[in-house]
């Protein structure tokens, strides 16, 4: 496996990693089991955000571009009604 594929594939974990910790976090009820799954998702998030700087600078992801102020504000205004 080329590291290409690992660090893809390891984005794509800590990915729904992410989703999970979100999923307990919202259902838990005890306020110090809350806050321990807040800081591990705050953790997985940091270092999701260093590894996709990292694909990013190497090529081997490249994100969707950038939406304009228009788009934006079209989508803003759909969810506020």
């Amino acid at each position: 496996m080329d590291e290409k594929t690992m660090v893809n594939d390891i984005l794509n974990s800590t990915k729904s990693e992410l989703v999970t910790y979100q999923g307990i976090i919202t259902e838990t009820d005890n306020m110090q089991l809350r806050n321990t799954i807040q800081q591990i998702r705050n953790n997985c998030e940091s270092f999701q955000y260093e590894l996709y700087k990292i694909a990013q600078n190497k090529g081997y992801y490249k994100p969707s571009e950038q939406a304009t102020a228009q788009e934006i504000s079209e989508v803003k205004n759909e969810l506020e009604q």
